[in-house]
């Protein structure tokens, strides 16, 4: 941890009691801030509170008070979650006051290799991928945080100058924190999510390319080279550019020709040793691999990990098979775009379990997939009706059901020998369920439920 003085008596305010803010609320304290915790909800657990005001905390739960503002706060550490037209918020915006995430406070006392990663979708995997594979050849820690559900800050206390963390990074995060400078930053793609917090698709694409923003020509952009978009996204950094690519040869990063990975020329491993399933999963693996390079990991290396990592939980996670049938939750795939890319990973007949909050989305783009790759959908959520036209429009036959639980023991009794049923919902969780962790836990537990077996 590298020690640091600009919070010594400053008066700091951390919004919201996730496991970042509480762990940022109690940083500060070491680093003589003078700290009031505030969250909008009540917590259940009185413990949480009870923790904080032992450290010296002030605690203001069960409401963001507008009165805050006139408090005379030096900085506010905001839950990234908390969007910046939360009256609170705005009134610290309009005043002035800088506003980080705790993202920001970690890079400020991490003293060691900074790898980061961002993009739409990919993120935890890839982000798993690159920490295991640096991990491998390491002589000193390697570990990684972020977004992933690790306090950034938390592991950056325990790191020295000679450690690695591999962070993953939202688009929420990376807007506050303006002076964070990874050696290594991954862009894994970009889609149009979140422009409910962003508002337009220039922003979203902004907010990415924070992760870049104070790299120099002595660092790394991994980047996707799979679209022309993206590789004018990448012409906007000033590092130098890495691009990893499941459909263009390049020999200045990582690339397939033939079913077999290149770097820079030179074979690593086929692709069809790569343990996780689907066209994403390569793409993944380049972006690992690219980082792992740079980093100076040996292809031995690199092969111990994809071929024996099975995936990251609700990731297209591999849950069991019984009578012959596949069962994989991929409860993460909370857009369009990771539903098509889950798809195109199965060449056996897929029955579909879909559906969740409406958003206002359409689900046409998904028909070429529907008549491809799946068999049956079963549709559930507050937009069901709009994913079952989709299937309607695919000619797949379509079952309703109350939700992800309930829709296991249907998909069951459409299932035969050889099909895959498959949790990927193409919709965020949150009109049934608090997250898509949780959604993807039920269905885990329903399978379990269902062949009394545990998950493999």
């Amino acid at each position: 941890m590298k020690k640091i003085d600009e919070y010594q008596g400053k008066k700091v305010l951390v919004m919201g009691f996730g496991i970042s803010g509480i762990n940022a609320a109690h940083l500060l304290v070491k680093l003589g801030a003078n700290v009031t915790a505030n969250d909008k909800a009540t917590p259940k657990n009185n413990d949480i509170v009870d923790d904080l005001e032992a450290d010296g905390i002030k605690v203001i739960t069960g409401d963001n008070p507008i009165s805050l503002a006139n408090e005379g706060f030096d900085v506010v550490v905001k839950n990234p979650g908390i969007p910046y037209d939360n009256p609170l918020v705005a009134a610290f915006v309009k005043q002035g006051t800088p506003i980080i995430t705790e993202a920001e406070l970690g890079w400020q006392i991490f003293d060691g290799h900074l790898v980061s990663v961002t993009g739409s979708n990919g993120k935890t995997t890839t982000t798993t991928l690159t920490q295991l594979m640096i991990a491998e050849n390491a002589k000193y820690q390697v570990k990684y945080a972020g977004n992933i559900g690790i306090s950034f800050s938390k592991i950056a206390e325990d790191l020295g100058p000679d450690d690695t963390l591999v962070t993953e990074l939202s688009s929420f995060q990376l807007l506050g924190a303006p002076t964070i400078h990874p050696h290594i930053a991954i862009i894994t793609n970009i889609f149009s999510n979140h422009l409910d917090y962003h508002k337009t698709r220039e922003n979203y694409i902004n907010a990415k390319l924070n992760i870049t923003r104070n790299q120099t020509k002595d660092d790394f952009l991994v980047i996707n080279w799979d679209r022309d978009e993206w590789q004018k996204i990448a012409q906007r950094s000033q590092t130098t550019i890495v691009p990893f690519s499941r459909l263009n040869k390049s020999h200045e990063g990582s690339y397939v020709e033939d079913g077999m990975i290149y770097w820079r020329g030179q074979e690593v491993m086929q692709t069809k040793d790569i343990r996780l399933i689907g066209p994403q999963n390569v793409e993944n693996a380049l972006a690992a691999i690219a980082a792992a390079k740079l980093s100076g990991v040996t292809n031995d290396a690199i092969k111990k990990v994809l071929t024996t990592f099975s995936g990251v939980r609700h990731r297209l996670q591999y849950v069991m098979e019984y009578q012959e049938r596949l069962f994989y939750n991929d409860s993460k795939s909370t857009d369009i775009e990771a539903t098509e890319v889950a798809l195109q990973g199965f060449d056996r007949p897929v029955i579909l379990l879909a559906g969740g909050l409406d958003r206002g989305y359409t689900f046409e783009r998904l028909v070429p997939y529907f008549k491809k790759h799946v068999k049956a959908m079963i549709v559930f959520g507050e937009c069901k009706d709009k994913m079952k036209d989709a299937g309607n429009q695919a000619g797949v036959p379509v079952i309703e059901s109350e939700d992800a639980i309930t829709a296991v023991p249907e998909a069951w009794k459409l299932s035969e020998p050889g099909d895959v049923i498959l949790l990927s919902p193409a919709n965020a969780s949150w009109d049934q369920f608090p997250s898509f962790e949780v959604r993807g836990d039920k269905f885990i537990e329903a399978v379990e439920e269902l062949t009394g077996k545990k998950e493999q």
